[in-house]
């Protein structure tokens, strides 16, 4: 009983750990200090496992999703993503790409995995309000929401299981969490909504940093906002669990006021902004066509017969040519 006192003890105190940050509030505010902070929760799961996991999870959305190949489309998002990535606080590699998919999201997984629906770039009226999604889901990757998720969700079926009862080493809790980790669906990778603030809150500080005006966040929020009103029912998946409500926009509304220093100038886009929502459009629309020719009916050339006369009792083959034209009507006498 003592034994069980003491395990039940110290998987409390882990189960506490994941859910603080490994920052304190001074370096969460201070801008400034972007990139050589930690702002990571605490996890039992390593950087390492964990971008191990997102690979896995990253190769099955490459074989079931349409990924755009276009390099240039490619290289533009991904040039957007990198640049908010350096001015993060993430601590691993960014690997981007862009999914064909009318939904308004982008999703970010384990390890440093991101993928934007093509929904997204059309969606968006500047370049700022793409890097704002892309600087809200970096921000759950360098916050490690995942990982900090995972590791309570283990811990809190650890403490129903009858396995409780007996004391275990450590290498034996990993395994056994390591085996419930690689089952995950991925369609259960959602975060909570304290989560979800927190990824606001730095997802704005690394547009600030970026030289993007986060208020172009915000803007993006009313726009959705203003699409469900027109349309009931339509809110994009990005925002379908954590919509953006008006306390949300006003609390990010008040943290860039209170904690961003005010800019002459921002960036709004570049110019390849509009070329590349021009280019996709055209390889949307050929793309369309491809799959339209490749489903759509085929003729198919008639098969000779196989009657060796014709209708006017010649055999096959041997109509002269004035058989090949049209009657000719003629004048009755």
């Amino acid at each position: 009983m003592r034994n069980l006192r003491i395990l039940s003890a110290g998987l409390f105190i882990v189960l506490i750990a994941a859910s603080v940050p490994g920052w304190s509030s001074d370096q969460k505010d201070n801008v400034s200090a972007i990139g050589n902070r930690k702002v990571a929760h605490r996890s039992m799961i390593s950087e390492e496992k964990e971008i191990t996991i997102g690979k896995r999870y990253a190769q099955e959305i490459d074989r079931s999703a349409r990924i755009i190949k276009d390099p240039v489309i490619n290289e533009y998002v991904n040039r957007v993503a990198q640049n908010v990535a350096r001015n993060s606080d993430l601590k691993i590699p960014l690997t981007v790409k862009v999914i064909d998919s009318p939904d308004i999201n982008a999703f970010a997984l384990p390890g440093g995995f991101l993928y934007v629906n093509t929904g997204l770039l059309k969606a968006a009226d500047e370049e700022d309000q793409l890097a704002g999604v892309m600087a809200h889901e970096i921000a759950h990757v360098a916050a490690r929401h995942w990982a900090s998720q995972m590791t309570k969700q283990t811990i809190l079926q650890y403490a129903m299981l009858p396995l409780i009862f007996t004391p275990m080493s450590a290498a034996v809790y990993y395994g056994v969490m390591e085996a419930y980790m690689n089952g995950v669906p991925l369609a259960f990778l959602k975060f909570t909504r304290n989560d979800e603030a927190e990824a606001d809150f730095l997802g704005i500080q690394y547009m600030y940093k970026a030289s993007y005006d986060p208020n172009a966040y915000v803007a993006f929020f009313g726009k959705i906002v203003q699409e469900q009103r027109s349309s009931p029912g339509s809110v994009p998946t990005i925002f379908a669990d954590h919509p953006p409500t008006g306390n949300r926009i006003i609390k990010a509304e008040k943290e860039i006021e209170t904690l961003l220093p005010k800019r002459d100038e921002y960036l709004v886009s570049t110019s390849e902004f509009n070329d590349v929502k021009t280019r996709l459009a055209t390889v949307m629309t050929l793309r369309r066509k491809l799959d339209k020719a490749e489903g759509g009916p085929t003729l198919r050339k008639r098969a000779p017969t196989t009657s060796t006369t014709n209708p006017n009792g010649q055999p096959a083959g041997s109509q002269k040519p004035e058989d090949d034209k049209p009657p000719v009507l003629q004048r009755r006498d």
